[in-house]
């Protein structure tokens, strides 16, 4: 009858409904863009790419905000300003595939991302990833991979973008710390720039590899920026990973989400 509260197994049955339609959105539509992407490649220069990106990146959002009930806020953008129109290194913790989709919209471009190599070859996204030329690192290559982050990383940084890296290397269940890897804070070390922390607990609501979404609101905290001139690269990485961790255990907190398996 209508007006009737839903049994448990009704509401279970919508919730993944609800998660297979944006499963299906998210890669039906990762196609689709992805596609455009490569038959544009030849014709259209990298600015109105990134626009293309940034249009699937928004309408992901939004089909998950539609469909999974799940949003996001934003606290501490002045602290990208701060920064704008000159290279900076982005430091965030990774818990969830939703933050490689969220930060794009969030970040001043261009933007370069430092990614594991092994993702260039996922079909259609992975090809449409390569256009963009991200720092794809073999993490089995040991010291030839960190003289590319550095190298690259240089380049890139004198051309004004925000180079956006998960010091962690690997996604990191919301209630776990994983110590940070010391190729970013050299990169900064070397050049100068700044590096800019931010801080979400996605996890929390977007498991690794679980289909179903918890609907409410990610928090996403973006840091001061931290001067890097003059410090080692183990200063900056202590002082980069003592903010992100303190502010991810107060987020987490926050939530009261339980840790997702792995």
């Amino acid at each position: 009858m209508a007006g009737l509260p839903m049994s448990g197994w009704q509401t279970s049955a919508l919730d993944t409904a609800r998660a297979l339609s944006f499963a299906a959105f998210l890669w039906l539509s990762a196609v689709i863009y992805s596609t455009l992407l490569l038959i544009l490649f030849p014709l259209l220069p990298r600015q109105h790419l990134q626009r293309l990106v940034l249009q699937w990146e928004h309408a992901v959002l939004w089909a998950l905000r539609r469909l999974c009930g799940l949003g996001y806020r934003v606290t501490g953008l002045e602290h990208l300003q701060a920064c704008h129109g000159q290279g900076q290194i982005i430091f965030s913790n990774h818990q969830s595939a939703w933050e490689t989709i969220a930060l794009g919209p969030l970040l001043p471009t261009p933007q370069t991302w430092v990614t594991k190599r092994e993702l260039l070859l996922v079909p259609f996204f992975g090809w449409a990833l390569a256009l963009f030329r991200p720092i794809a690192i073999d993490r089995s290559a040991g010291r030839r991979a960190m003289r590319q982050l550095l190298t690259v990383g240089a380049e890139r940084l004198a051309l004004g973008h925000s180079i956006v890296i998960f010091p962690e290397g690997t996604r990191v269940t919301p209630g776990k710390l994983k110590r940070f890897g010391i190729g970013g804070a050299l990169l900064a070390a070397r050049t100068g720039v700044p590096v800019v922390p931010i801080a979400h607990n996605a996890g929390c609501f977007w498991g690794r590899n679980q289909l179903r979404k918890r609907p409410g609101i990610i928090d996403v905290v973006i840091g001061p920026p931290i001067e890097t001139k003059g410090l080692s690269a183990s200063a900056i990485n202590a002082l980069a990973e003592d903010w992100i961790s303190a502010a991810v255990t107060a987020l987490v907190q926050k939530t009261d989400c339980m840790p997702a398996s792995d």
